[in-house]
């Protein structure tokens, strides 16, 4: 099992830039795909970005893609997403998640993520209590 704990979050202007943490308790993190997903006041909960057990291979949401950058350092139980040129529409909680691979896996053997899974909530094991941003024009 694992405990998530995000940080980092806040209120930035319009253009600005964050960067969200994600601590792991646990001696097993590294065996877990990590993802960020965020939820908005009144709308579902929606896929940011994921990043595989190696931190070798990462996806991202389209609305993000360009502007967001996941991350993670194994040996700190750290996953990290940087987030660069806000817009208001990224205002929203931030959740980190881990996958623990059984069953409903975000990753596969090879290492290839599972563009089936990765961006579905319901394939998640663990969350954290998240972090709000906010983002001001």
């Amino acid at each position: 099992q694992v405990q998530l704990a995000e940080s980092g979050g806040g209120l930035v202007q319009a253009g600005g830039s964050l960067r969200l943490s994600c601590a792991a308790s646990g001696r097993t993190y590294s065996r877990y795909a990590m993802a960020w997903f965020r939820q908005a006041p009144g709308k579902e909960r929606e896929f940011v970005a994921a990043i595989t057990r190696s931190g070798g291979r990462t996806n991202y949401a389209d609305s993000v893609l360009g502007r967001f950058t996941i991350s993670r350092d194994n040996a700190k139980n750290l996953v990290y997403v940087q987030m660069n040129n806000l817009k208001p529409e990224d205002t929203a909680v931030y959740f980190c998640a881990a996958n623990n691979n059984v069953g409903r896996a975000v990753e596969d053997d090879l290492g290839r993520i599972n563009s089936r899974t990765v961006k579905d909530a319901q394939a998640y094991d663990y969350w954290g209590q998240g972090t709000q941003v906010t983002v001001s024009s």
